[in-house]
């Protein structure tokens, strides 16, 4: 900033860039770097069941961290705001390196305080990355007088695109360092090892994130507030919000885009891909499921302009799943060797589209409706959505194929009907806070 005493002609040069620059460069740093991080973390996520078998360590460790997530998520909001979107996105990738290292070393002893930790800094980093792209939609949409619904429609659908695409990239490193099977040691390490060289990288390229909200939260860093300032922010940020109609309208569509992610990670690879392509085939899937999730999200962020836009394509989203919920209750495995690989890559594809609607349309929705509260807003999706995977996680066991099958195809109806009805009864309110 003492650039600016220099001469008034570079003064009003910085200016005129100020004015007209593009905040588009952010949104590209910001989704680069979270691939680098989750194209590691989604790949050991997919292999926990596998390679973490001992006591079921690497199911019951996720979860763990998908409870520790949903805890976290009830004061996430505060820590955001305390910290600005940037840090908190610094200190988010922290959770995520120490569970990938407890990964080298894997034992009750090392993944269940990294589970823990990685449930806090999840919430952190989520909350951050829905304030910080929010607040930056909106500079795009100011400076260059654009309409702000598109702006976010286009930036969550860039960021959802690229980061949809870890899924591909993580599972194709897996395939091929893997080579000997997942219970190569040397393989094993050298996996995570590149893993840990990816995250690293991912967070190096996130500090180069300009600050967002610096200047709103100056003046609350300086102070230390008692034990009721941090309650009643508490309240402010996750109990009021539930006093709105619109998100208590909203809270089961967000469940439900949980379930059907813990549904692909914990249920489908286990009974629908494995029998028909064996263990080698469920990267392969995964990486189906990534490429058109990627694809996907690129799409209807484009589309996205407004509710109409947003009802349009949840509701062909949710159409397309549901259709496929009634397809696998009734399903029976192929005998045709080719309908054996193509049926569960097909399914893949499918749920990739709908898991590419609901990220982008779910984030833009919020994003439009809550303009005044985003850190509480977006802590409110990282809440049902990480109560509702760990609620998968924990319940597989102990249910059946069918009934989880029944559960899920109830709860799509229950978060449509509810999502309609939002459209319906607060189209006018909508149309004020985006004009």
């Amino acid at each position: 900033m003492a650039l600016d005493e220099e001469s008034p002609l570079v003064d009003h040069q910085i200016q005129a860039e100020n004015q007209t620059v593009n905040h588009g460069r952010d949104i590209h740093i910001l989704s680069w770097a979270f691939l680098l991080i989750f194209l590691a973390y989604g790949a050991a996520q997919n292999l926990q069941s596998t390679l973490n078998t001992d006591g079921d360590l690497g199911t019951i460790s996720l979860g763990i961290l998908y409870t520790s997530f949903t805890v976290s998520s009830l004061f996430a909001s505060s820590v955001v705001r305390k910290l600005g979107s940037k840090n908190a996105l610094l200190l988010g990738t922290t959770g995520y390196w120490l569970y990938i290292a407890a990964n080298l070393k894997p034992s009750w002893y090392t993944m269940v305080p990294a589970s823990l930790y990685l449930g806090f800094a999840a919430a952190i980093l989520w909350v951050g990355e829905g304030t910080y792209l929010t607040a930056t939609a909106r500079s795009q949409a100011n400076d260059h007088k654009l309409h702000e619904g598109t702006v976010i429609g286009h930036f969550n659908g860039e960021f959802w695109g690229i980061f949809a695409s870890h899924q591909l990239v993580g599972n194709l490193l897996t395939l091929a360092l893997l080579k000997d099977g997942a219970g190569s040691t040397s393989g094993t390490t050298l996996l995570f090892t590149v893993f840990l060289g990816s995250m690293t990288l991912g967070t190096v390229l996130m500090s180069f994130l300009k600050k967002r909200d610096g200047e709103e939260t100056e003046g609350d860093r300086d102070s230390s507030p008692g034990l009721y300032t941090l309650l009643a922010s508490l309240w402010n940020q996750i109990i009021t919000p539930l006093c709105d109609v619109r998100m208590l309208l909203i809270v089961p569509l967000i469940a439900f885009s949980g379930l059907q992610q813990a549904f692909v990670w914990a249920e489908f690879t286990k009974y629908y891909v494995q029998p028909s392509l064996g263990e080698s085939g469920v990267g392969g899937a995964m990486a189906v499921y990534g490429v058109f999730d990627a694809i996907c999200s690129l799409a209807a962020g484009r589309f996205t302009s407004g509710l109409t836009s947003i009802t349009l394509i949840v509701s062909g989203g949710a159409f397309l799943q549901g259709g496929i919920l009634i397809w696998l209750l009734n399903y029976s495995e192929p005998t045709d060797g080719v309908l054996r690989v193509v049926y569960p890559l097909l399914i893949a594809a499918v749920w990739g589209i709908g898991d590419g609607v609901l990220m982008t349309q779910l984030n833009a929705l919020l994003a439009m409706l809550f303009k005044h509260n985003m850190e509480g807003t977006f802590a409110q999706l990282k809440l049902w959505q990480s109560a509702s995977i760990a609620v998968v996680f924990f319940l597989s066991p102990y249910i059946s194929l069918q009934t989880m099958l029944f559960l899920m195809l109830a709860a799509l109806v229950l978060s449509l009907v509810g999502f309609l009805f939002l459209v319906l009864k607060v189209e006018k309110v909508f149309s004020n806070h985006v004009s």
